[in-house]
């Protein structure tokens, strides 16, 4: 037991991943609602199905990149868990199955056709893991290989949104859920480009990052772009809930601070203020889910 605690503690942090996951989780239930013109908060049922499959299918994205990556980190990360010998490749696959069999039966106790939703990311995630099969056409792609990952978080929200329309017996999401799955999408550029952008004295070798790989200063610009794409679509996800207003008065003030950061990297390209990139990140996809989400609620249930 203190092996998997020791490995959660570096590998998979709940006490950074679980809010975050929840706040991704519960306000993509919200906003499917809204969208369907309901503003009451989701069941209980509905909550614990969408947060607990979000957050096993993190965990089973974790649990690929460890066999995807192996050999990298065997060669140039040996203070990893899995190379230095903590927890073994096959213990991590008997862990993957043990949360697909929890899915599969959250999705059969809640409403058994988000069996097929489940199916369809698995597929997804699959061959992702196995880079597509192209892996070296890939690696020689960079932007490619970045969007075509970061395209299991779409498939994530939509699966969780299900927990909601799906549930309620509709075939097909509500119109405008797409603002939110695009919205989750650049939150998960924001997060892979947050976690590798760093000072030119923190790069290791073989370790592959953005900042490594275009410079510093392109990699913030990138994710600066990748920042005002996001506020961009979480303003016509609002729009599509009548909550345009709100959702820019929250969100611009963090718009500014994120950018703030990314203005003193490019400045000073020091470890501490790309950490902040890192921080940023999180925090703004925490500010983003919240507002979309119980924030809008509450300006439906509360004032209208």
């Amino acid at each position: 037991m203190n092996r998997w605690i020791l490995y959660q503690k570096e590998r998979f942090p709940l006490h950074q991943h679980g809010p975050l996951v929840f706040a991704f989780s519960f306000s993509a239930l919200i906003f499917s609602r809204l969208l369907r013109g309901e503003a009451s908060l989701p069941s209980l049922s509905q909550t614990s199905v969408a947060f607990a499959s979000a957050l096993l299918f993190f965990l089973q994205l974790r649990i690929a990149d460890e066999f995807k990556d192996f050999e990298e980190d065997r060669r140039y990360r040996p203070y990893r868990p899995v190379p230095r010998g903590l927890i073994r490749l096959r213990e991590l696959a008997a862990v993957f199955i043990l949360c697909a069999i929890l899915q599969v039966l959250l999705a059969l106790w809640l409403h058994p056709p988000l069996l097929i939703l489940l199916a369809i990311t698995w597929l997804y995630l699959t061959a992702m893991s196995k880079e597509f099969f192209v892996r070296d056409w890939l690696t020689a792609r960079p932007v490619t290989y970045l969007w075509s990952h970061m395209l299991i978080m779409p498939l994530i929200d939509l699966y969780a949104t299900s927990c909601d329309w799906l549930v309620h017996g509709a075939v097909r999401p509500p119109e405008g859920i797409i603002w939110f799955l695009i919205v989750s999408f650049f939150n998960g550029v924001l997060i892979e480009f947050g976690r590798k952008i760093r000072a030119p004295e923190d790069e290791e070798t073989g370790v592959n990052t953005y900042s490594a790989l275009w410079g510093p200063t392109i990699a913030a610009r990138v994710w600066i772009g990748a920042l005002t794409l996001n506020l961009c679509a979480a303003a016509m996800a609002a729009s599509r809930t009548d909550t345009l207003g709100i959702t820019l008065l929250l969100l611009l003030p963090a718009y500014l601070a994120a950018f703030a950061f990314a203005a003193r990297f490019l400045r000073s390209k020091a470890t501490k203020a790309a950490q902040r990139i890192e921080l940023a990140s999180g925090l703004w996809t925490l500010t983003m889910y919240l507002t979309l989400g119980p924030v809008a609620w509450g300006v439906h249930y509360f004032l209208r």
